[in-house]
């Protein structure tokens, strides 16, 4: 927009916003194949043991907050009939 607010000029605001020109050809399924795996022999992998220890954590933490949520919910419930005298 101009300093008036009148607009300057229609561009096409997607091409800018992508960075890249229309005729950018793509790559093709061999390529795009070859590009993944590529890709995935850099990826550093986890240990068998660190998948273990992970797992435990997971586990561990599932068990905790299933535990906490539960003892909320009966202590809620608890309260609510209490608070009503409905025991």
């Amino acid at each position: 927009m101009s300093a008036d607010g009148a607009p300057i000029a229609n561009r096409d605001r997607r091409a800018a916003a992508a960075g890249a020109s229309p005729d950018t050809e793509r790559a093709g399924p061999r390529q795009f194949v070859g590009e993944v795996k590529g890709e995935l022999r850099k990826v550093v992998w986890p240990t068998k043991d660190e998948i273990v220890n992970y797992s435990v954590v997971v586990f561990v933490t599932i068990v905790v907050l299933t535990a906490l949520i539960a003892g909320l919910d009966y202590l809620t419930g608890e309260g609510v009939l209490r608070l009503f005298d409905v025991n």
